[in-house]
């Protein structure tokens, strides 16, 4: 059973998340009254505590940063950069001449003032041979849709504890809420970020191109179609340290609804997302619900942290209110007709929790993957609760670390180079 501090912090932690959704429930039926529904939307909540992004690498090594990537939208996200993306050489000094020694970090005063941050070295975002070139993880946190954040203090040390672990670039994402933003924003916010990262990714192959060629008659014709498509958007960190042909996806509860349904659109985009490709995806606990109940359902609907009533509540807050169903494709991962077959689906690593009463519905969405030769383990974690490794009271418990190593087992089976495989 679990410990009886997560009993009392699971009796508070839902009681405040009641009120918070019948009061989002209330301001729904207001903006629906009102005819104004949001278009841009909210991707955090005044009451959400917030890690500040932060540039240079601190003591763990993890440098962030937070971008807004769509004008038409509160789309944004931070990018976590371990200082392992710093090739260093024997002399002390990354392989784009930066020094290593002490806290590495490359302060590079910008037209505006002081930028203060690492900033990759012109050379370094044309040559790869001038940094390390690391796999990315998409991540997509928790809060039922309606809460999180991807800069909040629980999910800003989650990243970080994952990029240092698994010596990768995270992408965590801050998609759109509900009520806000209701079914497909936060959906479609997933698939835009993927399409942003291979866009990145050509612009970079673009920059390249122009450096070759630079001083040239023909470079300087280059550099001007390049300016016209948006060369002046290139992302210096993805540029520089970023391989986009070992992209994982990560999500958090409600998250990993999002980062399955990018899955299937990478499935079905195929060669149109190149350079990028999605090599695996990591669900943990995810938020699948349905309207046949099962055996956990019924047995756990009571359960800690998230109930059955809350959740359903959260459901009504973000999918359409006409023809409500939990049959709908973005609650039930085995709903007919969602396409593409799941044979097509990357290896698929599921993260669930004995006291989560929707562990049921992920176990077996594990088992239909395997059932079409999928890798699809399952991980299930003895008297863990919903979130037990990414809230923010459990984040340094030694089963959220331990967690995080199994997951980092996994994952780096399928980022690691060839040649450098790492045994297990």
């Amino acid at each position: 059973m679990p410990s009886v501090s997560v009993k009392l912090y699971s009796v508070f932690f839902k009681l405040l998340l009641r009120h918070k959704l019948q009061s989002l429930l209330h301001q729904a039926q207001a903006q629906a009254a009102a005819e104004d529904p949001t278009q841009f939307g909210i991707t955090c909540r005044p009451d959400e505590s917030t890690a500040p992004a932060n540039p240079t690498f601190g003591p763990d090594g993890v440098a962030t940063k937070d971008i807004h990537v769509d004008p038409l939208s509160s789309l944004s996200l931070r990018l976590f950069l371990p200082d392992t993306s710093l090739a260093r050489r024997s002399n002390g000094h990354a392989s784009d001449g930066t020094p290593t020694s002490g806290t590495p970090t490359t302060g590079t005063p910008t037209a505006g003032g002081a930028y203060g941050g690492y900033l990759p070295s012109p050379r370094a975002r044309r040559r790869s041979a001038g940094s390390r070139k690391l796999p990315v993880i998409l991540q997509f946190h928790g809060g039922a849709f309606v809460a999180g954040s991807n800069t909040s203090a629980a999910n800003d040390f989650f990243c970080r504890r994952i990029s240092k672990l698994l010596d990768v670039i995270v992408v965590a994402v801050g998609y759109r809420l509900a009520p806000e933003s209701r079914y497909p924003a936060a959906f479609d916010d997933g698939v835009k970020v993927l399409n942003w990262l291979g866009k990145q990714a050509n612009l970079a192959e673009c920059s390249k191109s122009l450096g070759s060629t630079k001083g040239s008659g023909s470079g300087d014709a280059m550099r001007s179609q390049i300016d016209a498509l948006g060369a002046s958007t290139v992302e210096p960190w993805l540029a520089a340290h970023a391989d986009p042909s070992r992209c994982v996806l990560l999500g958090v509860s409600c998250g990993a609804n999002i980062a399955n349904f990018v899955a299937r659109k990478a499935v079905e985009a195929g060669k149109l997302i190149e350079p990028v490709k999605v090599v695996a995806q990591v669900l943990m606990y995810p938020f699948f619900a349905g309207t046949v109940p099962t055996h956990s359902e019924l047995k756990l609907a009571n359960s800690y942290i998230y109930d059955k009533s809350l959740c359903i509540l959260a459901w009504k807050l973000f999918l359409p209110e006409e023809n409500f169903t939990l049959d709908h494709p973005a609650a039930n991962p085995l709903a007919p007709n969602r396409g593409p077959p799941l044979r097509y689906m990357p290896p698929t690593l599921t993260v669930a929790a004995e006291h989560d009463w929707m562990k049921d519905r992920a176990i077996a969405y594990s088992e239909e993957l395997r059932k079409v030769n999928v890798d699809a383990p399952v991980l299930e974690y003895k008297d863990a609760v919903h979130e037990f490794a990414t809230l923010d009271m459990l984040l340094r418990t030694p089963q959220a670390q331990a967690c995080v190593d199994d997951i980092a087992i996994w994952v780096k089976k399928y980022i690691s180079i060839r040649g450098h495989e790492f045994s297990y």
